[in-house]
């Protein structure tokens, strides 16, 4: 009996060293994790971030913003903005913040629980203390917090992908808001004319030159061209209070300055021989993916290894009584308590971790062929739009402004009328307009297609399931 009394303290010693040894280990991050997306995010768009936890790291962000919208706003500068001032963004590394606890929580130890009792009566009384500690959770305690690491490096994948999901966003919406300036432009000087030509056709028309026929088609392009350049304009204003919103901006910032015109098309397109290799192998969200199956394989295996045992308590116990007849004495020991699974083998909870597994396997396994056909999709629309663009370019507008000029040469030595001249004008202007529009979706699918290699995109139609899986997951690993 004595040397199970002693077997049983020393256990319990050994318990409070660990838990000691174990939590003097575990400490919170000086960065809150961020040190892993900011290197993703500096490899994969070449951008800063950063996460304000102080009124020093706020002031520092304000001034850079201030600094950066102080010059004409160019996409990489709108991104960057984006990235520092978005307080969604922030919110996001917030929640990385929080899953760090998670993984400070899950990687300590259980506290021993301390209790004291103390019964009296005729004279008599007994005072017993116990300390109590889970064996079970200390010993599983490696495993389970080898699978919140790995829930951490998931909410860092995360955050990450939030960042390159704001820097897609963000290209969106500029190119948007560029393109709806460039037709702004152009309508406003289309206006200009037809507004000419219908003052024209009502005069000629009080002299009889012209036809009603002929001077209606003159004020029904004029008014036309009105609508179109009040519907460009609010096109415009939207896409720009989006551009500020994405950015993160206040009332004062909507000053920035945006360009009247999208850049010119590259010289040539970008060839990339492997972009669904590629694709597979940078896709944040498919490592977020891959993560999530590793943490489910090892919770899995934890729970197999736990299915039998799911409590296992150890208590020391010292009792000292004091009989009013005759000398105190004392007593120790300990107690252990364990469940029996008589009803419950642990089979439940086997079969809901394995079907979980192979529900993220089945994901996965999706995601990647997905990724596949939205990277070859993703090349495709980009090669193409580059091919429509650069034809606009180079074939239709030079071939315009050459009827253009010869048109004027024509009415100029009266060989066209007025009106053929004007006609000529309307087609122009529809050229103009699809080179235009052919341009924002050949940037637009430029975008999309450095979405499709790194990600960045919306979520997965299924939705994100990694929240319920993780709670399906956490569930398995507590005991």
């Amino acid at each position: 009996m004595a040397h199970r009394l002693a077997r049983g303290l020393r256990m319990l010693t050994a318990f409070g060293l660990s838990s000691i040894s174990l939590a003097g280990c575990m400490a919170f991050s000086p960065d809150g994790g961020m040190t892993t997306v900011s290197d993703l995010t500096s490899q994969t768009i070449n951008k800063d971030v950063a996460f304000v936890r102080s009124a020093e790291g706020a002031e520092a962000v304000d001034a850079t913003v201030r600094r950066l919208l102080a010059r004409p706003l160019t996409i990489e500068t709108a991104v960057q903005v984006a990235l520092l001032n978005n307080k969604g963004l922030q919110a996001a590394y917030n929640e990385l913040a929080l899953a760090e606890t998670e993984l400070v929580e899950q990687s300590l130890p259980p506290n021993p629980v301390f209790s004291i009792s103390r019964i009296s009566g005729d004279g008599a009384n007994e005072i017993e203390r116990q300390v109590v500690g889970d064996i079970l959770a200390l010993a599983t305690l490696p495993f389970r917090s080898e699978i919140a690491r790995d829930r951490f490096r998931q909410a860092q994948l995360r955050a990450a992908l939030a960042t390159l999901r704001l820097a897609a966003d963000v290209r969106r919406a500029y190119v948007r808001a560029v393109t709806c300036n460039e037709l702004v432009a152009l309508l406003t000087d289309a206006k200009a004319t037809a507004e000419s030509t219908a003052q024209l056709a009502v005069k000629l028309g009080e002299t009889g030159s012209i036809n009603k026929l002929d001077q209606a088609r003159e004020q029904v392009f004029y008014a036309e061209t009105t609508a179109d350049l009040a519907t460009a304009r609010q096109a415009a204003t939207s896409t720009r209070e989006r551009l500020a919103r994405l950015m993160g901006l206040w009332d004062d910032g909507l000053d920035f300055r945006l360009p009247n015109a999208l850049p010119p098309l590259p010289r040539r397109p970008q060839a990339l021989p492997s972009i669904e290799a590629d694709a597979v192998a940078h896709r944040i969200d498919l490592q977020i993916a891959r993560l999530e199956l590793t943490a489910l394989a090892k919770s899995l295996n934890l729970t197999e290894a736990t299915r039998f045992v799911t409590l296992l308590d150890l208590a020391g116990i010292s009792r000292r009584t004091q009989d009013p007849e005759g000398a105190p004495f004392r007593e120790r020991g300990f107690d252990v308590q364990f469940q029996i699974p008589i009803f419950d083998g642990g089979e439940v909870r086997v079969r809901q971790a394995a079907e979980t597994y192979n529900l993220a396997f089945n994901r996965l396994t999706e995601r990647a062929v997905n990724v596949r056909s939205e990277a070859r999709d993703a090349y495709r629309a980009y090669r193409s739009t580059y091919d429509i663009a650069s034809h606009f370019q180079r074939e239709i507008l030079p071939l315009r402004k050459i009827i253009t000029e010869e048109m004027q040469l024509r009415f100029s030595s009266m060989q066209v009328d007025i009106f053929a001249l004007l006609t000529e004008a309307r087609q122009r202007l529809a050229s103009l307009r699809g080179a235009i529009d052919a341009r924002q979706r050949f940037f637009l699918a430029q975008s999309d297609l450095q979405t499709a290699v790194n990600g960045g995109g919306a979520p997965a139609s299924g939705g994100d399931t990694s929240t319920t899986i993780a709670a399906a997951a956490s569930a398995d690993g507590d005991h």
